[in-house]
């Protein structure tokens, strides 16, 4: 075929799609194969096609490079194979940072170096139920401290009704895992866009252990799971904001093995053109027991935890050096649920306590009886306290360096947390050869007040007495450009 001369252009890092049209007969998403060929220079690109439905065939593909990229389609049906062109890749527009990548062992950042530190929010099935809940859900997200949401792909036995499934199919009994809903996906589509227009990461959880063969979405046979991701990958792995979670709670769902997981895990691996962020979230036994993933295998870009204890950051940063996020520490509610009834101050509590020892957390709310559902379910509203603090210490890390650890031990800039402790006065050691401004800062009340003079050496601070007390120290050179001398900052 000749070449068809797209006249497009697309930022670095947006997507590139391609539409064709081809056989509708029979099941295209099994028996059809498609893929294209995207050149730039010596570098060739291959991502996989997908069936949208109507006899209609996409490519995505998620342009790295600027300048002209040419393409060639391959296909085992001759109405999709031999299709060619080209498009160009100009510099992206403002906020377009690129997909988020591992820094420096333990950080993150945008491909074009950007910082980006995790504060994500627990959002499950909030694109499960219907427009006017979703539309509520994003207003409260652009007014939200939170850049990452964790959210579901397949649905669970205890959920409400969805009004779309992954699936072709309306209820158990007519579910058919040979096909895919393209309306769900669709709709999927535009709400991980609209997350991008936040600035946004979307966490996919690709696998739970929910359904409890109500669905029969957690007890699919390996060849069922593969054609699950590989379709996914193919519709999904072009937006930019994509991390890949494999399972929430793998080691609850007793119908796979860890080495079952490891194969699913490489199978991302090896299918997603753009190596997205990849991990899998592990169960506990919420304050009884708690057993992790191998996040140092080769195949995981950072550890997705499950535990109650931020403290333990500083034994999982020691034992593995990738980025850690506690996606679930628990969550700010009432529920009567064990891991679903902490306090906004106990989870402001957590979110410092993992930070100041080099970790991330995500946040989670579970509210019950309110004007909307449990947010961690269905999204809606924020009722909790410790968003507005979580803000807060978002504020205070972004007005810092990217690398906080690093710095501490440069001896350029510290954030010190005391937690429960209620200490009259502290020392800390500093160098002899530098002077510092100190900071108390109370992490509940929000205010950030300078002790007088500058230090060095041993140095005794006097402290309120008061639990969640951080310190801020900041290198007399450095001062002025995270807060100076003022007197107090709300």
């Amino acid at each position: 075929m000749g070449i068809q001369q797209n006249g497009r252009e697309v930022d670095k890092w947006e997507r590139f799609e391609l539409m064709l049209k081809g056989p509708s007969g029979g099941n295209p998403f099994q028996e059809v194969q498609l893929s294209a060929r995207f050149q730039y220079k010596n570098l060739i690109v291959e991502p996989e096609g997908f069936y949208d439905g109507d006899g209609t065939y996409r490519i995505r593909f998620m342009p790295d490079r600027t300048g002209v990229w040419r393409y060639v389609t391959r296909s085992n049906h001759s109405d999709l194979d031999g299709h060619s062109g080209e498009f160009v890749c100009v510099e992206p527009s403002s906020g377009n940072h690129g997909p988020v990548r591992v820094k420096d062992q333990y950080l993150f950042a945008y491909e074009d170096g950007t910082p980006y530190m995790p504060f994500g929010t627990t959002c499950y099935h909030w694109t499960h139920y219907n427009e006017q809940l979703e539309e509520l859900t994003l207003q409260t997200l652009k007014g939200s401290p939170f850049n990452k949401v964790r959210m579901c792909l397949l649905p669970t036995q205890d959920m409400r009704p969805p009004l779309r499934l992954a699936f072709v199919g309306t209820n158990p009994e007519d579910i058919d895992k040979t096909r895919f809903n393209t309306d769900f996906f669709a709709h999927l589509e535009k709400r991980i866009d609209d997350l991008i227009q936040l600035g946004i990461e979307a966490d996919l959880v690709l696998f739970h252990p929910y359904d409890k063969g109500y669905w029969g979405v957690d007890n699919m046979d390996a060849e069922a799971d593969l054609f699950y991701l590989r379709y996914v990958i193919a519709r999904l792995s072009a937006y930019r904001n994509v991390w890949w979670s494999l399972c929430n709670e793998y080691d609850f769902n007793k119908f796979k093995t860890v080495d079952d997981w490891d194969r699913l895990i490489q199978f991302v691996q090896h299918r997603d053109p753009y190596q997205h962020l990849r991990s899998i979230h592990n169960g506990t036994k919420m304050y009884k027991s708690s057993w992790l993933y191998d996040y140092s295998k080769p195949w995981i870009t950072h550890q997705s935890i499950q535990h109650w204890d931020a403290e333990l950051t500083t034994s999982w940063r020691e034992a593995t050096p990738k980025p850690i996020v506690i996606d679930e520490i628990s969550y700010e509610g009432n529920s009567s649920r064990r891991w679903g009834n902490i306090s906004g101050e106990e989870m402001t509590h957590r979110f410092w306590e993992a930070i100041s020892r080099g970790g991330f957390v995500g946040h989670g709310e579970s509210f019950i009886e309110r004007e909307t559902r449990a947010w961690i379910s269905s999204g809606g509203k924020l009722y909790g306290e410790s968003t507005e603090r979580i803000a807060f210490l978002r504020k205070i890390m972004e007005e810092g360096p990217a690398d906080w650890m690093k710095a501490w031990q440069l001896g350029t800039y510290g954030l010190l947390y005391f937690g429960h402790h209620q200490h009259a006065y502290k020392y800390v050691d500093l160098p002899e050869n530098a002077s510092y401004h100190i900071e108390i800062i109370d992490t509940w009340k929000m205010t950030i007040t300078p002790v007088k003079g500058t230090f060095r050496g041993r140095s005794r601070v006097d402290l309120p007495g008061k639990s969640n007390i951080a310190l801020r120290i900041l290198k007399v050179s450095e001062a002025n450009s995270a807060g100076g001398d003022q007197s107090e900052v709300n």
